[in-house]
This record gives C-alpha cells, sequence and structure tokens, in this order.
C-alpha cells in the first residue's frame, strides 16, 4: 500500500519476512577489490574460515571490473601484494611505463585468473553477484551479520568478524558507524572518472603520448585530443601500456557526484561513456597514427575516488603526511602524496595543488587503529573506507595501499577470531607475529625510498 503526503515522499509496507543464516564462518569480508581480495587470502591463509562476497563478477574490483590497469604504490609492501607482482610477471602480464619504474600497468583479464587462482588455494569461498544490504547488531553492540540480496534471494550471514572492503564504506553505514564524506565544510567528493581499453594503436608509434606518471605525454595527448575536436574533462588524460597494441585510457572526471546516489551514478556513467566515444572518434578522425583506434570495452563499473570513510579508533590525518608519522603499531607504510583531482571543470581540470595543509614529508605509517571501526564492534575496515581525513585519503586510496591494509586487516581479523576477542583486544605482538608470517612488510622493516 502506498502512503503519504505532499509533504513526505510516498512509502510502501512490505510483508514481514524471516531471512534465512545460510552460513557461518569465522570471518567474512564484503568487496573483493584489491583491499577485499587481500584481506579474504590473508584471513583465510591465518586458518580462519572465509568467505567473501563480491557484486560483481571478478575480484579485483577498480582493477579488473573498474578497468584501471595500473597499481600505484605496491613495491616493498611484501606478503600477497608481491606475489599478486609476481604472478603477473610470471605470465608475462605486466609492464612498466620504463625500467626504473615502480608502478606498472598490467593484463586485465590475466588479474581477473591470478586473483581467482589464489583466492581458490587459500581456501577462500567467493560469492559472486551478491550486495549487501543490511547489517544487523546483538545487545552488546556487535555486529552480528549481513544481510544480501541476490539471485539465491535474501540472506544472512554471521561470523565472529567481519571486514569492510566494499570501497564506499556500505557495511559500515548499514552496521549503523558514523562517517565522514568529501570536505568537512561541503561535502564536495573528487570527481568519478570512467575508464576505458583501447587497441588499434602501437606502442613504437604513440610512445610519446604513453603517459603513467609523467606529465609531459599527457599534456601532448590533451592537445592531440583537443586537435581532433575535443577537449577532455580530466585535464591529465592517461594512455596506460598494457601490451604493445592494448592501452588502458584514463580522460574522463565526472564532478560533483555522489557515490551514495545511484541516479547520480548512472547518469555520471552514460556522460562518461560517451565522451570517451568522443574522444576516441576524434583522434581517430586525425589519422595516422590513430586511424585504426577503437575503443574494446570501458569499465563495468565507473571508477569512484571517493565514498564513505568510516570512523575508527585513529584517524589517518593530513599531519601525518606533513610529519611523516611513525606509529608503533604501524601496517602500511605509504609513499604517495597528496592526489586531488580537481573538485570541478573551473580551472584546468587536472590535479588539484591548492588544497593541502602543507608539502607532505614522505613516507607516513597507517596504524592498525584506524581499520577498526569506533562505533561498532567486531567490525574492521580496508581500503578506502578506512578512517581518515579527505586529505590523507587522497594519498592512501591508491591499490597498492588498499592491498596492504587489506592483508593486516585479514590476518587481525582472523587471529581475533581464533582468540574470541575484539580486533582491538588483539596484542600487538600476536599481530605482528601473525602479518610476518604471511610476509607482510612492516613499516619498521621497509626501505626508505631513495
Amino acid at each position: 500500500m502506498a502512503t503519504g503526503d505532499h509533504n513526505q515522499m510516498p512509502t510502501i509496507t512490505e510483508a514481514h519476512c524471516e531471512t534465512p543464516i545460510v552460513e557461518d564462518v569465522d570471518v567474512l569480508v564484503c568487496g573483493g577489490g584489491p583491499a577485499g581480495i587481500c584481506a579474504a587470502i590473508a584471513a583465510a591463509r591465518s586458518g580462519a574460515r572465509t568467505r567473501l562476497l563480491e557484486v560483481h563478477g571478478a575480484l579485483g574490483g577498480i582493477w579488473t571490473v573498474g578497468m584501471l590497469a595500473w597499481i600505484i604504490d605496491a613495491a616493498d609492501k611484501g606478503g600477497i601484494i608481491s606475489e599478486i607482482v609476481d604472478q603477473l610477471e610470471q605470465r608475462g602480464a605486466r609492464r612498466f611505463r620504463s625500467d626504473k619504474g615502480r608502478d606498472f600497468a598490467y593484463d586485465i583479464e590475466i588479474m581477473k585468473l591470478v586473483l581467482e587462482d589464489m583466492a581458490s588455494e587459500a581456501g577462500v569461498q567467493l560469492r559472486y553477484h551478491t550486495r549487501v544490504v543490511a547489517a544487523t547488531r546483538d545487545s552488546n553492540n556487535r555486529l552480528a551479520s549481513v544481510i544480501t540480496e541476490s539471485k539465491s534471494g535474501r540472506e544472512a550471514w554471521t561470523a565472529r568478524q567481519f571486514i569492510d572492503c566494499t570501497g564506499d564504506g556500505d557495511l559500515g553505514s548499514l552496521a549503523g558507524c558514523g562517517f565522514d564524506l568529501g570536505l568537512p565544510d561541503t561535502g564536495r567528493c573528487q570527481p568519478m572518472s570512467l575508464l576505458c581499453l583501447l587497441t588499434g594503436i602501437h606502442f613504437k608509434e604513440i610512445e610519446h603520448f604513453v603517459g603513467g606518471g609523467w606529465a609531459k605525454p599527457k599534456d601532448l595527448l590533451r592537445a592531440e585530443m583537443e586537435r581532433g575536436g575535443h577537449s577532455p574533462s580530466y585535464g591529465k588524460p592517461t594512455l596506460f601500456r598494457i601490451r604493445d597494441d592494448l592501452f588502458c585510457l584514463m580522460a574522463n572526471h565526472e564532478y560533483g557526484v555522489s557515490a551514495l546516489d545511484a541516479q547520480q551514478i548512472t547518469d555520471a556513467t552514460v556522460r562518461a561513456r560517451a565522451e570517451i566515444h568522443r574522444l576516441v572518434d576524434g583522434l581517430r578522425g586525425l589519422g595516422d597514427p590513430w586511424s585504426d583506434i577503437r575503443m574494446v570495452a570501458s569499465g563495468a563499473q565507473i571508477g569512484v575516488r571517493e565514498g564513505r570513510r568510516i570512523r575508527g579508533r585513529y584517524q589517518v590525518t593530513v599531519d601525518d603526511l606533513i610529519t611523516g608519522a611513525r606509529h608503533e603499531q604501524g601496517i602500511c607504510r605509504c609513499t604517495f602524496g597528496f592526489d586531488v583531482h580537481a573538485l570541478d571543470s573551473s580551472a584546468d581540470k587536472g590535479i588539484d595543488h591548492s588544497i593541502t595543509g602543507g608539502k607532505p614529508s614522505l613516507p607516513y605509517d597507517i596504524p592498525i587503529g584506524s581499520l577498526i571501526a569506533k562505533d561498532v564492534d567486531g567490525l574492521m575496515m580496508a581500503g578506502r573506507c578506512i578512517s581518515g581525513d579527505f586529505l590523507a585519503h587522497s594519498s592512501y586510496r591508491v591499490t597498492g595501499d588498499a592491498a596492504a591494509l587489506g592483508q593486516a586487516a585479514g590476518v587481525a581479523a582472523a587471529l581475533a577470531a581464533k582468540a574470541a576477542i575484539l580486533p582491538q583486544d588483539l596484542p600487538w605482538s600476536d599481530l605482528r607475529t601473525g602479518l610476518e608470517a604471511i610476509g607482510h612488510s612492516l613499516p619498521r622493516d621497509m626501505p626508505l625510498p631513495s
């Protein structure tokens, strides 16, 4: 029955339902992106019965479904992310921009296979095409269950420990955690970007347009796109070389879009896909070396840089970057600086260097407390939804750091589940030993960048 008045949105009263509990595990990981897959593998290798829920049909998140074939800040992290890199190398699926590069491109389809192989070998139980839609707490304010919707209907999952790796902090929000979003005064967030794969071009003919971390190729590519009749909404369009005849393109910015609004995301995706088609068509119209360029796939999910930041027991702040913070219970060393993409199109549509609290003194450490929810017990976070402020988030959100954070959360959750305690009560000595056992490089053991 529809009810309501002119001042209130109409509602429908649904029939009461009882949701079946389909599984009880030690660790339940929600989200299979860079943080989630590393969390799940780490938990399983640490002896926990582990279930991973993912809304799409592949592991990897932005690495695969989002088609960002470029990994930043993965060097020296150790453990699972190093194994992923090694597997890509062994399968001929990794490509550096130069011999001295630390960041690299990779073959997306090989990445999907590598992640599934590693998850299977670790004993992770996977469920694709399943979205988290609700959560329950017990009388002690501990997260008790996650409720999902899928082709199998509405289902409930229980666990000793839960990890939110959804990127946008969906589980934390559904569980009742406080969170921050965007700039503190306005709530404005960084723009989204839809990525795509291109073929029909060859590296030896377009090398000076291929970017990665270098600025000049991006400026040359922008000028070429403008010569083709279209100025990109992202002022630093980038071609990443995956293979000599296969490239990833990032050339789009969707400004002012909320990661919490499905219609806004839908509209942004439609606009973005139309734009990158125009840009590619414009390049093709220029003739050689672009005459055969074709888009072969665009991301199934637009790339979201910024969603909820779930409040934790420690908040990573801009001061941590400026001072190069060290923590006794540090679990991830970050070497990537501020990376705030322009919040609107009024300037150069590239990187906004004006929103900083000073010059970062890199590297800096992230402590385990920023991965432990403050408002609900039994919940950890990993990836870009950990506890941090706007500027710190712009640094640690990159996927090399997300993977390391996931690995640490997975070990902590597994050990806490085994000991029947909360993550915040886990002795640091036990966590350190557990991390070392799976090859995780603790900050104190990592070399400083030269």
